[in-house]
């Protein structure tokens, strides 16, 4: 795997991780990952897109190594996401940028591309992400990540996210593997769970409508991929329809053996992207 530099910056008064893949005179790629992940998530992206750009990959507030929020009620929402964001992107520098966002990831990059960002974000990719969420699927999600479990040893962990996490679609052995210790923490008492603050689910109690975003999705005009997982509980086959003939018309890219949301881990997937940024 090619080499990525760790780092810390204080966005919005709050620490945030990053991993930094690439030449840093390189085209940017913001690459952002999902509601109970980790910017690890996005490693087989980052190694495959740092042969051309500089790719940066964020630990959301309260997940992995970034801080988490003293005001969750407050701050566990997309709108103080995109201002970390934002906050993020200018101490760096970047002016314009690619964004590739799973699920949340992609809320995050379809709001910024549509308010502050907007102009600075040529070109959005959004994994099993869309402007209207199934709630059902929410609920599901909200089922396993608001409450994680404890696990005395890595190997029960690894189950667990095997089970939880298998309409990701095919991943390697190495590839699970690596996803149980990216996203893996030690309670007091020394047993595993997963590598967040539980409390993030509030966001789904405080700002209920969080993830319906039509009025953004409808302002925008940059060039959009969205790619669907085919057995997607999330991102409905109605909504990506509605998605391709509304707003910024997005091309919708069907990922066959996947749910919600694809690894992009595998070369049919990073084509898809890479192809699209370079379009």
């Amino acid at each position: 795997m090619r080499a990525y530099s760790s780092h810390y910056q204080r966005c919005e008064g709050r620490e945030i991780h990053y991993t930094d893949w690439g030449d840093p005179d390189a085209p940017a790629v913001i690459a952002w990952h999902g509601l109970a992940r980790t910017g690890r998530d996005m490693d087989d992206l980052a190694q495959r897109l740092s042969q051309r750009f500089r790719v940066i990959c964020p630990d959301t507030l309260g997940r992995g190594l970034s801080q988490w929020s003293p005001e969750p009620d407050r701050e566990y929402c997309l709108d103080f996401y995109v201002r970390l964001a934002v906050a993020l992107v200018d101490q760096l520098g970047l002016q314009r940028f690619h964004w590739v966002g799973t699920s949340m990831g992609g809320a995050i990059g379809t709001l910024a591309a549509a308010g502050p960002l907007r102009g600075r974000i040529i070109r959005l990719v959004l994994n099993d992400n869309g402007p209207s969420l199934a709630p059902a699927a929410i609920a599901r999600i909200r089922s396993y990540a608001g409450d994680p479990p404890a696990f005395d040893s890595m190997a029960e962990l690894e189950q667990y996210f095997r089970r939880v996490y298998a309409p990701y679609g095919w991943l390697s052995e190495q590839q699970w593997r690596r996803l149980t210790e990216t996203s893996a923490r030690r309670l007091p008492d020394g047993r595993l769970t997963p590598h967040y603050d539980p409390a993030m689910v509030r966001q789904f109690i405080n700002f209920p409508d969080d993830y319906e975003r039509w009025e953004a999705w409808d302002s925008l005009t940059l060039p959009v991929l969205c790619l669907r997982g085919e057995d997607s509980d999330l991102l409905l086959p109605e909504t990506a329809d509605a998605m391709r003939s509304r707003g910024p018309c997005a091309v919708v890219a069907t990922i066959a053996g996947c749910g919600h949301a694809p690894a992009l881990n595998v070369p049919e997937q990073l084509d898809l992207v890479e192809r699209f940024l370079l379009a």
